[in-house]
């Protein structure tokens, strides 16, 4: 990619991430001190203010065909058989490698507990996946179900894409929305003004979430939510919450930028989930109850506390 920059004054990583919405600001930061980007010939730091007019050429490098090493970290292990694990994700830790975050992922996790799950490595049928049905934001935490083997991953797969697996939400918004009880069906896409981000845009992936209000008694307004989405959009639950006017407690990205309350994550929970056993067609369920930080929150914010 090769462009001119036009503005006088952004940071060069501030540029790049309008630029290649598929990559976060910490993993263009990587590029850039990576020596992938340069400014008229020259490399440069991800904070370089530009004057206007320089020739900005980035060098996406191929990725690397390779296997992905097990790492001993522990895991909160909900209920496991020979097809699955329900696992119980901390927030801070990353589903899958990527770009910024090569190591310390849950993928690297599970081979470590479930070593044969690298058989899926190769196996078309995976597309990639490693055994990972859906995914979690990094700052969401609660439950997610993982295939140990490619017949149970083809089957639960299909299951999300037919929307016959049942996903709900717990989370805390800065805002009381207009009603107690909503259904946002507004498509999602790429923010096309700042394409780190996504948005609710015209052209964007159908997308529809539930919410009920099941809590109101909190101070400043704020209210606990119960969500269900029927799809799985990227940042889905963030970006409907927020465009109904009640952004989710934590989230500096949908919500506002300065929190009020010091809570260094997302106040959003994956409650519940329930789906359909691979193997025997059992209809399972599980539910995880609000991890110590979010209830302490909770309980803080509770009027009278």
């Amino acid at each position: 990619m090769e462009f001119t920059v036009e503005n006088e004054g952004e940071r060069l990583d501030k540029i790049l991430v309008a630029r290649l919405g598929e990559y976060s600001r910490s993993q263009i930061q990587t590029l850039i001190t990576d020596g992938a980007v340069t400014v008229d010939g020259q490399s440069a730091k991800p904070g370089h203010r530009m004057k206007g007019g320089e020739r900005v050429v980035v060098n996406i490098p191929e990725e690397e065909e390779h296997v992905i090493e097990p790492q001993q970290i522990d895991l909160d292990i909900v209920y496991e058989d020979d097809d699955i694990a329900v696992i119980e994700k901390a927030a801070g830790m990353v589903v899958h490698p990527g770009i910024g975050n090569e190591d310390g992922t849950l993928v690297h996790a599970l081979l470590w507990h479930y070593p044969d799950m690298v058989n899926m490595q190769d196996d078309p049928r995976a597309e990639g996946r490693m055994g990972i049905v859906h995914r979690l934001d990094k700052d969401t935490s609660g439950l997610i179900v993982i295939a140990k083997n490619i017949d149970a991953l083809v089957h639960l797969m299909a299951q999300f894409k037919e929307r016959t697996t049942d996903k709900t939400y717990l989370a805390m918004v800065e805002r009381l929305p207009k009603t107690m009880l909503g259904r946002i069906d507004a498509p999602i896409g790429r923010d096309p003004k700042q394409r780190k981000r996504m948005g609710v845009v015209n052209g964007g992936k159908d997308a529809v979430t539930e919410f009920e209000v099941i809590d109101t008694e909190f101070r400043d307004g704020r209210a606990l939510v119960r969500i269900k989405i029927e799809t799985g959009r990227t940042h889905q639950i963030r970006v409907h919450m927020a465009f109904v006017g009640a952004p989710i407690i934590g989230d500096t990205v949908y919500g506002f930028n300065r929190q009020r309350i010091g809570l260094k994550r997302n106040f959003l929970h994956a409650h519940e989930l329930a789906f359909d056993h691979p193997t025997t067609g059992e209809r399972l369920t599980f539910t995880s109850a609000l991890p110590p930080g979010l209830q302490n929150t909770l309980d803080k914010l509770r009027e009278g506390a």
